[in-house]
């Protein structure tokens, strides 16, 4: 089964622990940082729309992006309750990225970018949001690092709540670079409860390698910070945040 097939309607039960208002305050600091204030903003791999809907709701245009029709559904029942300035959602990969129009920012976040597992497709996205982004635009995007990534090997999580139970287990390839997470998920229907399983990839970029592909893309003034700061990374950081910018 493909990543979030099954997992789409349980998504936000598992993950309630993401508190997607401090990740917009984050955003704003790193916004005003580089004395940016944007009003369109593509909300990239947007998921069930959470961050999507918070955006449109503190008064920001917004598109969401994802190449998830389930995960996409679940987001367009979210946003239902706005009744002005409605987020709009395409389906569309990453790396074939294409907008009706330009926007002031582009937004990547819970490590959406990892799930690029061939780095060509990583540098094509970072590309295609280049072309996307108005002059002066901003890309502000996050990472799982290789230090977090290589930590998962052979770890055991559950997550569950009274109708969904989740046990994923990680294995990390350091020749591949990629640590898998396979997810056997039950969800309650009625008195009964279905299994599924999902496979989950995620490639371990380092910083050098993202910063080339921006520079590469032809991205001018890129900042790296630590998780929630505006700080560099510090050693042994699990979560990073690339902030990059558009020339005028």
């Amino acid at each position: 089964m493909s990543a979030y097939e099954a997992l789409a309607a349980s998504y936000d039960r598992l993950t309630d622990d993401v508190k997607y208002g401090e990740v917009l305050r984050y955003l704003e600091q790193i916004w005003k940082e580089k004395g940016k204030c944007p009003e369109t903003i593509l909300d990239l791999a947007c998921g069930t729309g959470s961050l999507t809907v918070l955006l449109a709701k503190n008064g920001y245009r917004v598109l969401g992006a994802d190449c998830s029709e389930d995960m996409l559904a679940v987001a367009y029942q979210k946003a239902m309750d706005i009744e002005e300035n409605r987020p709009y959602f395409i389906h569309q990969s990453m790396q074939k990225l294409r907008l009706p129009y330009e926007v002031d920012s582009v937004v990547c976040c819970l490590d959406s970018l990892n799930y690029l597992t061939e780095p060509s497709d990583c540098r094509e996205t970072i590309c295609r949001v280049y072309d996307a982004l108005a002059p002066g635009g901003i890309f502000v995007f996050d990472v799982n690092t290789p230090e977090k990534l290589r930590a998962m090997d052979g770890q055991v999580f559950l997550d569950e709540d009274d109708d969904v139970y989740c046990v994923w287990r990680a294995e990390y390839s350091e020749a591949e670079r990629i640590c898998a997470y396979g997810m056997d998920i039950f969800q309650r229907t009625g008195s009964l409860w279905r299994r599924s399983f999902e496979e989950h990839l995620e490639y371990a970029y380092d910083s050098a390698q993202l910063l080339g592909f921006l520079r590469d893309a032809g991205f001018a003034d890129v900042s790296v910070y630590g998780d929630r700061s505006l700080l560099p990374p510090a050693p042994g950081e699990q979560r990073i945040y690339f902030a990059a910018c558009k020339e005028s």
